[in-house]
């Protein structure tokens, strides 16, 4: 178990890493950089229930016309078993886009996801803390309304570990649907496709 959690701090150390350093690539190349909070709505496969979250993402042209990438976190909650069970997520994702279109783009990702377990009252279970690793596919629609601003919905499924609980049942599908919906501020760079 001890293992388990150095190799998720590892790669999450790593993912963070690679991001801030892509970033920093894009911005020193004075490529365009655009920040976005967001706001959605989540879907764990064994449920029907929507619930909603809260993101924040820094998205950074790597090659122009081509690539973006993407550094982004959130923030969802959702009850599981009838109440018995509290999940509280705190994913944080790395992205690459391929953008051959600029309002059009498609992808997928690694992320470290901070997940608490809270057990309802009058249950004696102590709550639990697990990192995990996951990886998603997505894609996503730029909507531009002024010269450095634009809706952005993005869509993606994250696929993860079963997450295993000291309650019955002892495993569940953690796996979900994520859409929000932001509005992206684009910095430096100058004029990119959508703007000429």
């Amino acid at each position: 178990m001890r293992i388990d959690r150095n190799r998720n701090l590892f790669l999450a150390l790593v993912i963070g890493s690679l991001a801030a350093l892509v970033m920093c690539a894009a911005v020193k190349a004075q490529a365009a950089t655009e920040i976005i909070p967001s706001v959605g709505m989540t879907r764990s496969v064994d449920t029907d229930e929507a619930k909603s979250d809260v993101g924040l993402a820094l998205r950074g042209t790597f090659v122009p016309s081509v690539l973006d990438v993407e550094l982004k976190g959130q923030y969802r909650k959702q009850e599981r078993f009838n109440g018995a069970l509290t999940e509280k997520m705190w994913p944080v994702t790395a992205s690459l886009w391929l953008t051959p279109l600029r309002v059009l783009y498609a992808g997928g990702g690694v992320g470290w996801y901070h997940t608490t377990l809270d057990y309802s009252a009058p249950s004696t279970l102590p709550d639990e803390t697990h990192q995990k690793f996951g990886v998603h596919a997505g894609a996503g629609v730029r909507v531009p309304v002024a010269s450095s601003v634009a809706f952005d919905l993005n869509g993606r499924y994250v696929w993860l570990e079963d997450q295993e609980t000291a309650s019955i049942p002892q495993k569940f599908n953690p796996d979900f649907w994520d859409m929000s919906l932001g509005l992206a501020f684009r910095f430096g760079g100058g004029h990119d496709k959508e703007s000429q």
